[in-house]
């Protein structure tokens, strides 16, 4: 998987997809960075759902920061094997971090960005 820190917009060329991973901030900073996804050659088998899987893929991103936890779940569990596979730590993480935060909640200030 290659992964694109900040914005991506006017150098990838349209045939690559690109897809949001997650949003960064240092410990103590208040810059955030977004980190991105490039899909360089999706399995042929896929090709029939990308445009589906792109959808629940951006669907998940932007229900995690809305803590729509059941949502993402389930669509998580729907998304993995797919990419051919390349994004499946990914969605293993972002799944464990859903759990978690459904089992403990989160803060009043909480705005989905992972602190390092």
């Amino acid at each position: 998987m290659n992964i694109i820190f900040g914005d991506p917009s006017n150098t990838i060329p349209s045939h690559y997809i690109l897809l949001e991973l997650d949003t960064f901030r240092r410990d103590g900073d208040t810059k955030t960075t977004t980190a991105y996804c490039l899909v360089e050659k999706p399995a042929l088998d896929e090709l029939v759902n990308i445009e589906a899987y792109k959808k629940i893929h951006a669907d998940v991103v932007k229900y995690f920061k809305q803590q729509h936890w059941d949502y993402c779940e389930q669509a998580i569990h729907g998304l993995m094997g797919k990419w051919g596979g390349e994004l499946d730590t990914f969605y293993a993480d972002l799944l464990d971090r859903v759990k978690q935060h459904k089992q403990d909640g989160v803060s009043d200030d909480w705005d989905a960005t992972l602190i390092k």
